[in-house]
């Protein structure tokens, strides 16, 4: 019997959840981009499990996008994810969001530089280089300028992630741009990039956390809130 895998992608508006079995996903959800609770996405998965007529301890494991990307959508993924490995003893995958941008890249692309708008001029940037075996970064995820970010950008080397519009005035034009279909993670490109990645130990499932473009609307009120007295 082969492995099932289930994945969650959940760093952008409309989250997706997908069911991977002998290593190719076979189902798909997108989920209500309105409706983003925990309780809706356990309704989604357990329709994709139900039509493979599969139970959450017949997964081998979950695979779950880790940011950046938008607070709420991070946070239901990956505590959902958390909370399932708990409870069926199944694997648990953190997939860097960048790194299933990257796995979507054409074929005859070498390099790819992601990045996602942080706001206020800044972006979170990171580049990747294809292997017979995946994608892998070349240098850290970092916070920098988008003006410093886009000057240092290696000619010819396309252009992908959520934040090549938020950066369109300053991406030099002998950088390609991805199509916009492909700035995003889908299923199978998560399923693509975790599938080389290790599962994470039982200490790191307890520490793991989403990596967000911005917190809450409660953290940064809380940020800008003057204090009393």
């Amino acid at each position: 019997m082969g492995e099932n895998w289930l994945v969650i992608e959940t760093s952008g508006r409309a989250g997706k959840v997908g069911l991977a079995r002998a290593g190719a996903v076979v189902r798909a959800a997108d989920l209500d981009a309105t409706r983003r609770h925990a309780r809706d996405l356990a309704a989604a998965v357990s329709a994709l499990l139900a039509a493979e007529a599969l139970t959450p301890s017949d997964l081998t494991g979950v695979m779950v996008s880790t940011g950046p990307g938008g607070y709420t959508g991070l946070r239901v993924g990956v505590m959902s994810a958390k909370a399932l490995a708990y409870a069926t003893g199944c694997r648990l995958v953190a997939v860097p969001t960048f790194a299933a941008i990257a796995a979507r890249s054409p074929a005859e692309v070498g390099f790819v530089n992601v990045v996602a708008d942080a706001l206020k001029g800044q972006v979170y940037a990171q580049r990747y280089a294809r292997r017979p075996d995946g994608w892998f970064p070349t240098d850290s995820l970092r916070i920098e300028p988008a003006v410093a970010w886009a000057a240092g950008l290696p000619d010819g080397e396309l252009v992908s992630g959520p934040g090549v519009a938020a950066c369109a005035a300053v991406v030099p034009a002998g950088s390609p741009r991805a199509a916009d279909a492909e700035r995003e993670p889908s299923v199978e490109s998560l399923f693509r990039a975790g599938s080389i990645l290790s599962p994470a130990t039982r200490d790191e499932m307890f520490t793991l956390e989403p990596l967000y473009l911005r917190g809450s609307s409660a953290e940064e009120n809380a940020k800008t809130e003057k204090p009393r007295g």
